[in-house]
């Protein structure tokens, strides 16, 4: 009997296979496996193709290659696309740059309620140990622990917490930490309806703030949102940013602003663009 898709599962990812690979065996690890994956594409060429073809072929969940044509950074188009996508009614968005831990979307799965979205965090890792995590210690989740890191040189800091805290602890730290519940686009889940009827991602934003406005616009349309930065574990792998630009992040602050102003909660430049093609 085939399993059904209780949560489509969004990454993010444009020309990077190396980390891309890591990311898919995290998901091969997952202790819940009624999901799918729906990877958003924004222009990758054959060498991600040919990667996402092999490893559809070696894990066990199904596969959605959503894909668009290379037009600069336009994360929030093919997010919208991959929305339209999927398959169940709960969606989990990351990246194509973060492993997940093995508990990630169970976790997600426990602490998703009607009326809410879940705000999660990430690990950063720095260049050289992203680099030396390989498919075995992965699938040994040592690249989640603690003592393997700091072999691999991890420096000791309180963040080092959101991989070693459990049971109670996590729940203390999800409550007091300082950082806002924010729908963020590398560890965030919510219900696909409640994001549609916001109108998904503003097209019209690129590198900068644009999964926060979304997440701005869900609190203005009542959805309230929990923070479970300590539990749902998923390790940043390092790489440049070369589409990040003052120009890109001037604009999306901007836009943000008004989404705040004027309390909005819906954007004509999202999903559905009805309204553009009406002008």
């Amino acid at each position: 009997m085939e399993n059904i898709i209780k949560v489509s599962v969004i990454i993010s990812t444009y020309n990077s296979e190396e980390w891309l690979e890591k990311v898919l065996w995290g998901y091969a690890c997952q202790n819940f496996t009624d999901f799918e994956l729906v990877i958003a594409d924004d222009g990758s060429k054959k060498p991600t193709f040919d990667l996402i073809e092999k490893m559809a072929q070696q894990v066990s969940f199904p596969i959605q290659h959503i894909w668009q044509q290379d037009d600069g950074f336009q994360k929030s188009r093919i997010l919208n696309k991959a929305l339209l996508a999927c398959k169940a009614d709960y969606v989990l968005m990351s990246d194509g740059d973060c492993i997940p831990r093995n508990d990630f979307i169970s976790t997600h799965i426990k602490h998703r309620e009607k009326g809410y979205f879940l705000s999660g965090g990430y690990f950063m890792l720095p260049l050289e140990i992203s680099k030396s995590i390989s498919k075995e210690t992965i699938f040994s989740q040592e690249c989640f622990d603690l003592e393997w890191l700091r072999e691999k040189g991890l420096n000791t800091s309180f963040k080092n917490r959101k991989l070693s805290s459990k049971g109670v602890l996590q729940k203390i730290l999800n409550k007091i930490t300082p950082t806002n519940a924010s729908w963020n686009g590398h560890n965030a889940s919510g219900w696909k309806k409640d994001i549609l009827a916001i109108n998904g991602f503003d097209e019209r934003m690129q590198y900068g703030g644009q999964d926060r406005e979304l997440g701005e616009r869900l609190i203005n349309s009542g959805i309230k949102s929990k923070q479970i930065r300590y539990s749902a574990i998923c390790i940043h792998l390092d790489h440049p940013r070369g589409y990040k630009t003052q120009e890109s992040i001037d604009k999306n602050l901007a836009i943000r602003a008004e989404t705040k102003n004027e309390n909005r909660t819906w954007t004509k430049f999202g999903v559905d663009k009805k309204e553009l093609k009406e002008k």
